[in-house]
Protein backbone atom coordinates (compact mmCIF):
# COMPACT_ATOMS: atom_id res chain seq x y z
CA UNK A 1 0.00 0.00 0.00
CA UNK A 2 1.23 3.15 -0.84
CA UNK A 3 0.70 6.04 1.85
CA UNK A 4 0.70 10.19 1.12
CA UNK A 5 1.25 12.24 4.12
CA UNK A 6 0.64 15.69 3.36
CA UNK A 7 2.25 18.06 6.16
CA UNK A 8 5.00 16.50 7.97
CA UNK A 9 4.41 18.13 11.75
CA UNK A 10 4.22 16.27 14.71
CA UNK A 11 1.42 14.49 13.58
CA UNK A 12 2.32 13.53 10.10
CA UNK A 13 5.61 12.77 11.02
CA UNK A 14 4.43 9.80 13.25
CA UNK A 15 2.35 8.88 10.73
CA UNK A 16 4.49 8.72 8.09
CA UNK A 17 7.05 6.91 10.37
CA UNK A 18 5.04 4.09 11.18
CA UNK A 19 3.61 3.56 7.93
CA UNK A 20 6.85 3.08 6.84
CA UNK A 21 8.24 1.07 9.68
CA UNK A 22 5.04 -1.69 8.68
CA UNK A 23 6.19 -2.50 5.45
CA UNK A 24 3.95 0.45 3.45
CA UNK A 25 5.49 2.40 1.07
CA UNK A 26 5.45 6.28 2.21
CA UNK A 27 5.63 9.98 0.52
CA UNK A 28 5.49 12.13 2.53
CA UNK A 29 5.06 16.35 1.16
CA UNK A 30 5.83 19.55 3.21
CA UNK A 31 7.01 23.16 1.66
CA UNK A 32 9.05 23.32 4.79
CA UNK A 33 12.22 22.33 5.30
CA UNK A 34 11.84 19.31 7.44
CA UNK A 35 13.73 15.45 8.44
CA UNK A 36 11.87 12.78 7.65
CA UNK A 37 12.16 8.97 8.96
CA UNK A 38 13.77 6.34 7.71
CA UNK A 39 11.78 4.87 4.54
CA UNK A 40 9.39 7.63 4.15
CA UNK A 41 10.49 9.55 0.88
CA UNK A 42 10.16 13.81 1.42
CA UNK A 43 8.48 14.61 -2.14
CA UNK A 44 9.20 17.81 -4.24
CA UNK A 45 5.66 18.11 -5.00
CA UNK A 46 2.18 17.66 -3.36
CA UNK A 47 1.29 15.70 -7.07
CA UNK A 48 4.29 13.82 -6.87
CA UNK A 49 3.27 12.37 -2.88
CA UNK A 50 -0.54 11.87 -4.21
CA UNK A 51 0.36 10.18 -7.63
CA UNK A 52 -0.78 6.21 -6.89
CA UNK A 53 -1.43 6.34 -3.27
CA UNK A 54 -4.04 4.27 -2.03
CA UNK A 55 -4.11 6.43 1.30
CA UNK A 56 -3.65 9.97 1.26
CA UNK A 57 -3.88 12.00 4.79
CA UNK A 58 -3.95 15.79 5.47
CA UNK A 59 -2.30 17.02 7.98
CA UNK A 60 -1.33 20.81 6.86
CA UNK A 61 -3.37 22.57 9.79
CA UNK A 62 -6.50 23.67 8.96
CA UNK A 63 -5.47 26.83 6.68
CA UNK A 64 -4.15 25.45 3.60
CA UNK A 65 -6.25 22.08 3.94
CA UNK A 66 -8.77 23.13 1.12
CA UNK A 67 -6.34 24.23 -1.21
CA UNK A 68 -4.32 21.25 -0.21
CA UNK A 69 -7.29 18.70 -0.96
CA UNK A 70 -7.56 20.94 -4.54
CA UNK A 71 -4.19 20.22 -5.28
CA UNK A 72 -4.67 17.11 -4.20
CA UNK A 73 -7.59 16.09 -6.39
CA UNK A 74 -6.74 16.24 -10.05
CA UNK A 75 -3.46 13.70 -9.25
CA UNK A 76 -5.61 11.07 -6.91
CA UNK A 77 -5.93 7.64 -8.25
CA UNK A 78 -9.67 6.36 -9.16
CA UNK A 79 -10.35 5.13 -5.34
CA UNK A 80 -7.99 6.59 -3.37
CA UNK A 81 -9.23 7.29 0.36
CA UNK A 82 -8.59 10.66 1.22
CA UNK A 83 -8.24 11.36 4.75
CA UNK A 84 -8.17 14.80 6.09
CA UNK A 85 -7.20 14.91 9.74
CA UNK A 86 -7.02 18.92 10.44
CA UNK A 87 -8.70 19.82 13.57
CA UNK A 88 -11.00 22.29 11.60
CA UNK A 89 -14.87 22.95 11.15
CA UNK A 90 -17.42 21.10 9.93
CA UNK A 91 -18.16 23.59 7.57
CA UNK A 92 -14.47 23.05 6.25
CA UNK A 93 -14.61 19.34 6.01
CA UNK A 94 -17.88 19.29 3.73
CA UNK A 95 -16.15 22.18 1.70
CA UNK A 96 -12.86 19.77 1.45
CA UNK A 97 -15.27 16.65 0.25
CA UNK A 98 -16.87 19.26 -2.18
CA UNK A 99 -13.11 19.74 -3.70
CA UNK A 100 -11.96 16.19 -3.99
CA UNK A 101 -15.58 15.60 -5.38
CA UNK A 102 -15.79 12.24 -7.18
CA UNK A 103 -11.94 11.79 -7.39
CA UNK A 104 -11.06 10.45 -4.07
CA UNK A 105 -12.98 8.84 -1.14
CA UNK A 106 -13.47 11.90 1.55
CA UNK A 107 -13.23 10.69 4.61
CA UNK A 108 -13.70 12.85 7.96
CA UNK A 109 -11.29 12.28 10.84
CA UNK A 110 -10.82 13.66 14.37
CA UNK A 111 -7.76 13.30 16.56
CA UNK A 112 -9.32 12.36 20.33
CA UNK A 113 -6.22 12.83 22.46
CA UNK A 114 -2.68 13.45 22.68
CA UNK A 115 -0.26 12.18 19.94
CA UNK A 116 2.44 12.98 22.05
CA UNK A 117 1.35 10.38 24.70
CA UNK A 118 -0.27 7.59 22.52
CA UNK A 119 1.90 8.63 19.12
CA UNK A 120 0.11 6.98 15.63
CA UNK A 121 -1.86 4.56 17.86
CA UNK A 122 -3.88 8.06 18.93
CA UNK A 123 -7.91 7.47 18.89
CA UNK A 124 -9.14 8.53 15.86
CA UNK A 125 -12.79 8.93 15.12
CA UNK A 126 -13.71 8.87 11.42
CA UNK A 127 -17.00 9.66 9.80
CA UNK A 128 -18.44 9.85 6.02
CA UNK A 129 -19.80 7.15 3.71
CA UNK A 130 -16.50 5.73 3.53
CA UNK A 131 -15.61 6.00 7.02
CA UNK A 132 -14.70 2.02 7.61
CA UNK A 133 -12.72 1.71 4.70
CA UNK A 134 -10.66 4.33 6.02
CA UNK A 135 -10.72 2.77 9.71
CA UNK A 136 -9.03 -0.85 7.50
CA UNK A 137 -5.85 1.73 6.44
CA UNK A 138 -5.12 3.05 9.42
CA UNK A 139 -5.68 -0.45 11.28
CA UNK A 140 -2.59 -1.16 9.30
CA UNK A 141 -0.70 0.27 11.97
CA UNK A 142 -2.45 -0.78 14.58
CA UNK A 143 -4.07 2.67 15.09
CA UNK A 144 -7.39 3.01 17.01
CA UNK A 145 -9.55 3.88 14.47
CA UNK A 146 -13.56 4.24 15.57
CA UNK A 147 -15.84 4.71 12.55
CA UNK A 148 -18.84 6.60 13.56
CA UNK A 149 -20.34 6.99 9.89
CA UNK A 150 -22.77 10.01 9.62
CA UNK A 151 -21.64 12.82 7.46
CA UNK A 152 -18.16 14.30 6.81
CA UNK A 153 -18.07 16.72 8.79
CA UNK A 154 -19.61 14.87 11.86
CA UNK A 155 -16.32 13.42 13.47
CA UNK A 156 -14.76 17.45 13.13
CA UNK A 157 -18.29 18.50 15.14
CA UNK A 158 -17.50 15.74 18.02
CA UNK A 159 -13.80 16.92 18.67
CA UNK A 160 -14.86 20.46 18.72
CA UNK A 161 -17.14 19.81 21.34
CA UNK A 162 -14.35 17.81 23.22
CA UNK A 163 -12.08 20.77 22.36
CA UNK A 164 -13.88 22.91 24.67
CA UNK A 165 -13.06 20.93 27.38
CA UNK A 166 -9.92 19.74 26.90
CA UNK A 167 -8.37 22.98 25.24
CA UNK A 168 -10.12 24.97 28.48
CA UNK A 169 -8.26 22.69 31.10
CA UNK A 170 -4.59 23.16 29.24
CA UNK A 171 -5.49 27.13 29.68
CA UNK A 172 -7.13 26.92 33.13
CA UNK A 173 -3.65 24.63 33.99
CA UNK A 174 -1.24 27.61 32.24
CA UNK A 175 -2.68 30.12 34.04
CA UNK A 176 -2.74 28.35 37.43
CA UNK A 177 1.27 27.81 36.78
CA UNK A 178 1.63 32.06 36.33
CA UNK A 179 -0.13 32.64 39.45
CA UNK A 180 1.81 30.31 41.17
CA UNK A 181 4.57 31.31 39.29
CA UNK A 182 3.98 35.10 40.42
CA UNK A 183 3.80 34.73 44.16
CA UNK A 184 6.59 32.38 44.22
CA UNK A 185 4.32 29.23 45.07
CA UNK A 186 5.06 27.53 41.53
CA UNK A 187 5.91 24.47 43.22
CA UNK A 188 2.63 23.89 45.72
CA UNK A 189 0.02 24.82 42.92
CA UNK A 190 2.02 22.12 40.37
CA UNK A 191 1.54 19.50 43.78
CA UNK A 192 -2.21 20.63 43.83
CA UNK A 193 -2.88 20.30 40.17
CA UNK A 194 -1.20 16.99 39.70
CA UNK A 195 -3.24 15.56 42.82
CA UNK A 196 -6.35 17.00 41.26
CA UNK A 197 -6.07 15.02 37.95
CA UNK A 198 -5.92 11.37 36.48
CA UNK A 199 -2.23 10.53 35.53
CA UNK A 200 -1.14 13.61 38.39
CA UNK A 201 2.07 15.58 37.03
CA UNK A 202 2.62 13.60 33.82
CA UNK A 203 -0.73 14.52 32.81
CA UNK A 204 -0.06 18.06 34.30
CA UNK A 205 3.11 18.24 31.97
CA UNK A 206 1.66 17.22 28.69
CA UNK A 207 -1.62 19.23 28.89
CA UNK A 208 0.81 22.82 30.31
CA UNK A 209 3.78 22.47 27.51
CA UNK A 210 1.15 21.31 24.83
CA UNK A 211 -0.73 24.54 25.47
CA UNK A 212 1.99 26.89 24.97
CA UNK A 213 3.75 24.20 22.26
CA UNK A 214 0.71 24.51 20.16
CA UNK A 215 -0.77 27.76 21.55
CA UNK A 216 -1.76 28.73 17.62
CA UNK A 217 -3.26 25.81 16.28
CA UNK A 218 -5.63 25.79 19.48
CA UNK A 219 -6.26 28.89 19.37
CA UNK A 220 -7.70 28.85 15.77
CA UNK A 221 -9.45 25.33 17.29
CA UNK A 222 -11.18 27.01 19.68
CA UNK A 223 -12.59 29.70 17.11
CA UNK A 224 -13.84 27.03 15.08
CA UNK A 225 -15.62 25.64 18.22
CA UNK A 226 -17.00 29.04 19.12
CA UNK A 227 -18.08 28.83 14.86
CA UNK A 228 -19.94 25.60 15.81
CA UNK A 229 -21.60 26.86 18.94
CA UNK A 230 -22.43 30.64 17.29
CA UNK A 231 -26.31 29.39 16.43
CA UNK A 232 -26.91 28.28 20.28
CA UNK A 233 -27.73 30.72 22.76
CA UNK A 234 -24.96 31.51 24.97
CA UNK A 235 -22.26 33.76 25.40
CA UNK A 236 -19.80 31.27 25.92
CA UNK A 237 -17.12 33.39 28.30
CA UNK A 238 -14.95 29.97 29.49
CA UNK A 239 -14.32 29.30 25.47
CA UNK A 240 -13.49 32.91 25.20
CA UNK A 241 -11.65 33.30 28.08
CA UNK A 242 -9.69 29.25 27.21
CA UNK A 243 -8.85 31.02 23.69
CA UNK A 244 -7.69 34.33 24.64
CA UNK A 245 -5.03 32.60 26.92
CA UNK A 246 -3.98 30.07 23.29
CA UNK A 247 -3.35 33.06 21.84
CA UNK A 248 -1.51 35.64 23.70
CA UNK A 249 0.92 32.50 24.38
CA UNK A 250 0.95 32.21 20.43
CA UNK A 251 1.69 35.59 20.62
CA UNK A 252 4.63 35.56 23.33
CA UNK A 253 6.39 32.90 21.58
CA UNK A 254 6.10 34.44 17.97
CA UNK A 255 7.66 37.68 19.82
CA UNK A 256 10.26 35.51 21.55
CA UNK A 257 11.03 33.96 18.00
CA UNK A 258 11.04 37.12 16.61
CA UNK A 259 12.82 39.59 19.28
CA UNK A 260 14.64 41.56 16.43
CA UNK A 261 11.71 41.92 14.77
CA UNK A 262 9.79 45.78 14.92
CA UNK A 263 6.92 43.44 16.10
CA UNK A 264 8.64 41.33 18.81
CA UNK A 265 8.06 41.53 22.58
CA UNK A 266 4.89 43.43 22.39
CA UNK A 267 2.63 43.98 24.97
CA UNK A 268 -1.17 43.40 23.87
CA UNK A 269 -1.85 47.03 24.00
CA UNK A 270 1.46 47.13 21.53
CA UNK A 271 0.51 44.77 19.30
CA UNK A 272 -3.44 46.47 19.33
CA UNK A 273 -1.46 49.80 18.78
CA UNK A 274 0.05 49.01 15.53
CA UNK A 275 -2.68 47.68 13.98
CA UNK A 276 -4.97 50.32 12.17
CA UNK A 277 -8.36 50.54 13.56
CA UNK A 278 -10.11 49.53 10.35
CA UNK A 279 -8.23 45.87 10.01
CA UNK A 280 -9.23 45.48 13.33
CA UNK A 281 -12.87 46.27 12.40
CA UNK A 282 -12.40 44.03 9.56
CA UNK A 283 -11.64 40.96 12.20
CA UNK A 284 -14.43 41.52 14.33
CA UNK A 285 -17.29 41.84 11.99
CA UNK A 286 -16.95 45.45 11.74
CA UNK A 287 -18.53 45.77 15.52
CA UNK A 288 -17.72 47.92 18.00
CA UNK A 289 -16.65 51.14 16.26
CA UNK A 290 -17.58 54.60 17.63
CA UNK A 291 -19.71 57.11 16.15
CA UNK A 292 -17.68 59.12 13.15
CA UNK A 293 -18.14 62.52 15.39
CA UNK A 294 -15.74 61.40 17.25
CA UNK A 295 -12.39 62.39 15.89
CA UNK A 296 -8.51 63.39 16.91
CA UNK A 297 -8.50 66.39 18.15
CA UNK A 298 -5.18 66.64 16.96
CA UNK A 299 -2.86 64.76 14.67
CA UNK A 300 -1.65 62.47 17.46
CA UNK A 301 0.32 58.82 17.19
CA UNK A 302 -2.39 55.81 17.34
CA UNK A 303 -3.33 54.73 20.93
CA UNK A 304 -4.21 51.51 22.34
CA UNK A 305 -4.73 50.69 26.10
CA UNK A 306 -7.18 49.05 28.89
CA UNK A 307 -10.47 51.54 29.11
CA UNK A 308 -11.21 53.44 32.59
CA UNK A 309 -14.58 54.10 31.61
CA UNK A 310 -16.29 57.45 32.89
CA UNK A 311 -19.76 58.01 32.72
CA UNK A 312 -20.94 61.65 33.40
CA UNK A 313 -23.70 63.98 33.35
CA UNK A 314 -23.52 65.91 30.46
CA UNK A 315 -21.07 69.11 30.18
CA UNK A 316 -19.86 67.97 34.17
CA UNK A 317 -16.54 66.86 34.87
CA UNK A 318 -16.37 65.85 38.36
CA UNK A 319 -16.33 62.20 37.48
CA UNK A 320 -13.38 63.12 35.09
CA UNK A 321 -11.22 64.14 37.81
CA UNK A 322 -11.34 61.17 40.09
CA UNK A 323 -10.86 59.25 36.91
CA UNK A 324 -7.22 60.93 36.53
CA UNK A 325 -6.59 60.42 40.11
CA UNK A 326 -7.83 56.20 39.96
CA UNK A 327 -6.85 55.02 36.28
CA UNK A 328 -3.94 52.99 36.28
CA UNK A 329 -0.41 54.13 33.97
CA UNK A 330 -1.38 52.93 30.39
CA UNK A 331 -5.37 53.02 30.42
CA UNK A 332 -6.98 54.97 28.17
CA UNK A 333 -9.50 56.99 29.98
CA UNK A 334 -13.05 56.87 27.90
CA UNK A 335 -16.09 59.39 28.90
CA UNK A 336 -19.59 58.79 27.83
CA UNK A 337 -20.08 62.57 28.10
CA UNK A 338 -23.76 61.69 25.92
CA UNK A 339 -22.49 63.47 23.14
CA UNK A 340 -23.09 66.96 24.45
CA UNK A 341 -21.04 69.51 22.73
CA UNK A 342 -21.34 72.92 24.40
CA UNK A 343 -19.35 72.30 27.57
CA UNK A 344 -15.55 71.13 27.33
CA UNK A 345 -14.97 68.47 29.44
CA UNK A 346 -11.09 68.34 29.68
CA UNK A 347 -8.63 71.35 28.83
CA UNK A 348 -5.06 71.57 29.13
CA UNK A 349 -4.51 71.62 32.86
CA UNK A 350 -6.25 67.84 33.46
CA UNK A 351 -4.70 66.78 30.25
CA UNK A 352 -1.09 67.32 31.76
CA UNK A 353 -2.25 66.05 35.08
CA UNK A 354 -3.72 62.92 33.45
CA UNK A 355 -0.16 62.81 31.33
CA UNK A 356 2.07 62.85 34.23
CA UNK A 357 -0.05 59.92 35.92
CA UNK A 358 1.03 57.87 32.74
CA UNK A 359 -2.48 57.75 31.22
CA UNK A 360 -2.05 57.28 27.47
CA UNK A 361 -4.89 58.94 26.37
CA UNK A 362 -8.50 60.36 26.29
CA UNK A 363 -11.79 59.04 24.44
CA UNK A 364 -14.60 61.74 25.23
CA UNK A 365 -18.16 61.67 23.80
CA UNK A 366 -18.29 65.22 24.34
CA UNK A 367 -16.26 68.66 23.65
CA UNK A 368 -12.88 69.43 24.68
CA UNK A 369 -11.30 72.87 24.79
CA UNK A 370 -7.46 74.55 24.45
CA UNK A 371 -7.02 72.03 21.54
CA UNK A 372 -3.67 73.69 20.15
CA UNK A 373 -2.50 73.39 24.14
CA UNK A 374 -3.14 69.51 23.88
CA UNK A 375 -1.25 69.11 20.95
CA UNK A 376 1.72 70.87 22.16
CA UNK A 377 1.58 68.69 25.42
CA UNK A 378 1.22 65.97 23.22
CA UNK A 379 -1.13 64.08 25.09
CA UNK A 380 -3.83 62.10 22.36
CA UNK A 381 -7.70 62.92 22.97
CA UNK A 382 -10.49 61.73 20.67
CA UNK A 383 -13.44 63.86 21.10
CA UNK A 384 -17.40 65.15 19.57
CA UNK A 385 -16.26 68.25 19.88
CA UNK A 386 -14.15 71.45 20.93
CA UNK A 387 -15.64 74.22 22.83
CA UNK A 388 -14.41 76.99 25.03
CA UNK A 389 -16.74 76.87 27.25
CA UNK A 390 -16.16 75.29 30.88
CA UNK A 391 -17.77 72.26 32.44
CA UNK A 392 -19.47 72.52 35.91
CA UNK A 393 -18.20 70.04 38.90
CA UNK A 394 -21.29 69.07 40.75
CA UNK A 395 -21.70 65.38 39.19
CA UNK A 396 -23.37 62.77 39.51
CA UNK A 397 -20.91 60.27 37.89
CA UNK A 398 -20.29 56.99 37.54
CA UNK A 399 -16.59 55.42 37.14
CA UNK A 400 -15.60 51.87 36.44
CA UNK A 401 -19.30 50.64 34.89
CA UNK A 402 -19.97 49.66 31.27
CA UNK A 403 -20.88 52.67 29.27
CA UNK A 404 -22.27 53.91 25.83
CA UNK A 405 -19.17 55.45 24.27
CA UNK A 406 -20.20 56.79 20.89
CA UNK A 407 -23.04 54.27 20.60
CA UNK A 408 -20.51 51.17 21.15
CA UNK A 409 -20.80 49.40 24.54
CA UNK A 410 -17.70 49.55 26.97
CA UNK A 411 -16.80 47.71 29.93
CA UNK A 412 -13.91 47.97 32.29
CA UNK A 413 -11.25 45.90 31.35
CA UNK A 414 -11.77 46.23 27.49
CA UNK A 415 -9.36 47.50 25.41
CA UNK A 416 -9.66 50.87 23.07
CA UNK A 417 -8.22 51.92 19.90
CA UNK A 418 -7.76 54.95 18.18
CA UNK A 419 -6.12 56.45 15.26
CA UNK A 420 -6.62 58.71 12.71
CA UNK A 421 -10.06 56.89 11.02
CA UNK A 422 -11.82 57.05 14.59
CA UNK A 423 -11.99 54.77 17.69
CA UNK A 424 -12.93 51.20 18.20
CA UNK A 425 -13.46 49.12 21.27
CA UNK A 426 -12.24 45.37 21.53
CA UNK A 427 -13.72 43.25 23.87
CA UNK A 428 -11.23 41.89 26.31
CA UNK A 429 -12.49 37.97 25.84
CA UNK A 430 -11.62 39.13 21.96
CA UNK A 431 -8.50 41.36 21.81
CA UNK A 432 -6.03 38.50 21.26
CA UNK A 433 -8.06 36.75 18.96
CA UNK A 434 -8.30 40.53 16.69
CA UNK A 435 -4.55 40.34 17.12
CA UNK A 436 -4.22 37.17 14.74
CA UNK A 437 -7.35 38.35 12.54
CA UNK A 438 -6.88 42.59 11.95
CA UNK A 439 -2.76 41.25 10.71
CA UNK A 440 -4.56 38.40 8.33
CA UNK A 441 -6.55 41.56 7.01
CA UNK A 442 -3.31 43.69 6.45
CA UNK A 443 -1.40 40.77 4.66
CA UNK A 444 -4.28 40.11 2.77
CA UNK A 445 -4.91 43.52 1.62
CA UNK A 446 -0.77 43.99 0.62
CA UNK A 447 -1.24 40.88 -1.68
CA UNK A 448 -3.81 42.23 -3.35
CA UNK A 449 -2.68 45.71 -3.68
CA UNK A 450 0.94 43.84 -4.88
CA UNK A 451 -1.65 41.89 -7.59
CA UNK A 452 -3.12 45.36 -8.42
CA UNK A 453 0.20 46.98 -9.08
CA UNK A 454 1.36 43.97 -10.81
CA UNK A 455 -1.30 44.64 -13.36
CA UNK A 456 -3.15 41.28 -12.29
Amino acid sequence: MKVAILGLGEAGSLYAEAYAQAGHTVSGYDPRDVEVAPGVKKAETQAEAVRDADLVMGLTTARPALQAARDAAEHLRPGAVYLDLNAASPQLKEEIAEAIGAAGRVVDGAVIGSVRKYGAQVHVLLSGPHAGEAAELLGAIGAHAEPIGGEVGDASKRKLLRSVFMKGLGALITESMEAGEAVGQADWVRQQIAEAITDGEQALDRLWSGTSLHAARRGAELQASLDLLTAHRGEWPMIRGAQATHLRLARESASANQAADAAGDLSLADALRQIPTSALGDAGDRLGFVRAAVKPVWKSAPVAGRAFPVHTRPGDNLGIHEAIRQAAPGDVIVVDGGGHTERALIGELMAERAQRKGIAGMIIDGSVRDADELEALGFPVWAAGVSPAGPYKHGPYRLGEAISLGGAVCAPGDYVVADSDGVLVVPALRAESLVMGGRAVIQDERNRQEAIRAGA
